[in-house]
């Protein structure tokens, strides 16, 4: 799982910006950038919410392997078919539909096997290796397009895609599901039901908003870094250095918050380090050059580690017999505002006449706010046990 996790990182960090740069090639348009960068996080949560329960009802070996196989179609299919941008779009939205299950199953296992602050560590680790791979992606990404082109990226990035699903197949036992729902049980309507389950438990719903705003308002200034290297008038292949420097932050803040401080003290920082990474993308509003914005990234990644200090919580406050939806719902609430964020900012930037700093400085004063709001509503988990009936 470890192996196939990175290598699927690496593949869709590749087939991401890859496919941005294409779109902003062909349309030079800032605001159809942010949209091709969002396609694959908007279908995350119509996914989770129909397709969600299917994470706690299949065998997660074929689940995973069908997902990997899935992004390497779409990614060829992109790649050796000059479609038109719509089309494009579609064909991302349509492979990244069924995401949440994939990445449900993906987080149930990693949940079964590992226990208490063990789960936390898993986390971190599988966090430092995703910086990292994101990190290759982009250094690969850059090279491949510089070199070669963005279709010939894409099909590097399917190449990897199906590697993560070789590895899964011949490596990963073949583990049944748990029999937590009855066979007949209709797939959307038990998604629907477990979906709505979870959010009327107070402390995941908490929990969940907690982990997705910060995170998702920052991801989105992410998905405009393409369009203000552009306007900015950067040397080529800026983007990718940039945008490298938010894994790098992530791993570094990983590392420390998750491997050297002690569960009580990761807990304590969450607001500090949800209003480090805020205040450092607020500066973007200043315009800042190659250099500066590069360090506010690191520090805007760096800030990613709070929500380690959010995974035990978490994890203690679900049903056990819902972990792979709600793990699935997670994962779905953050791709689903990082994917809405840009294309948002960028129509707002585009209809006010603002610069692509400004609105990527606008997302760090949403970061703030929500640091605001959690501090107020403090979030706290309760087990399982406890809030079942509730």
């Amino acid at each position: 799982m470890f192996v196939s996790h990175t290598l699927f990182v690496v593949a869709e960090s590749l087939r991401v910006t890859t496919f941005s740069v294409l779109v902003y090639a062909a349309t030079g348009s800032p605001l159809w950038s942010a949209v091709a960068f969002a396609a694959g996080f908007l279908p995350h949560l119509p996914g989770s919410m129909l397709l969600g329960s299917l994470a706690d009802r299949l065998p997660p070996r074929a689940l995973l392997a069908g997902g990997y196989l899935l992004g390497a179609s779409g990614a060829l299919l992109i790649a050796l078919v000059h479609l038109p941008v719509g089309t494009g779009l579609l064909v991302v939205v349509v492979v990244a539909l069924p995401g949440p299950v994939f990445n449900g199953a993906s987080g149930r296992l990693v949940a079964q096997f590992l226990e208490g602050d063990a789960y936390v560590l898993g986390r971190s680790l599988n966090n430092i290796a995703g910086s990292a791979a994101q990190l290759a992606g982009l250094a690969l990404g850059g090279t491949t397009v510089a070199v070669l082109g963005t279709r010939q990226a894409l099909v590097a990035a399917a190449v990897l895609y199906l590697s993560a699903a070789a590895v899964v197949r011949l490596g990963l036992p073949r583990l049944p599901a748990p029999p937590v729902a009855p066979a007949d049980t209709a797939v959307v309507r038990a998604s629907l039901a477990g979906n709505l389950r979870l959010l009327r438990l107070r402390p995941v719903r908490l929990l969940l908003l907690a982990q997705w705003l910060p995170s998702s308002f920052t991801g989105g200034a992410e998905g405009l870094i393409v369009a203000y290297a552009g306007q900015r008038h950067f040397p080529a292949g800026t983007y990718a250095v940039l945008m490298a420097a938010l894994p790098v932050g992530m791993l570094a803040g990983d590392l420390v918050v998750g491997r050297l401080l002690a569960p009580r003290t990761r807990e304590q920082l969450v607001l500090p380090l949800i209003t480090l990474m805020g205040l450092a993308v607020l500066g973007f509003a200043l315009e800042p050059g190659r250099a500066p914005a590069t360090v506010l990234l690191l520090l805007a990644g760096c800030g990613f580690a709070y929500q380690l200090g959010l995974q035990r919580p978490f994890l203690e406050s679900l049903p056990p017999e819902l972990h792979g939806q709600a793990f699935g719902l997670l994962g779905s609430g953050i791709m689903t505002l990082q994917g809405v964020a840009p294309v948002v900012l960028a129509a707002t930037a585009t209809a006010a006449g603002l610069s692509t700093g400004t609105a990527m400085g606008l997302t760090g004063a949403l970061t703030l706010a929500a640091a605001v709001w959690i501090a107020t509503c403090r979030p706290r988990p309760t087990s399982a046990a406890t809030t079942a009936g509730r």
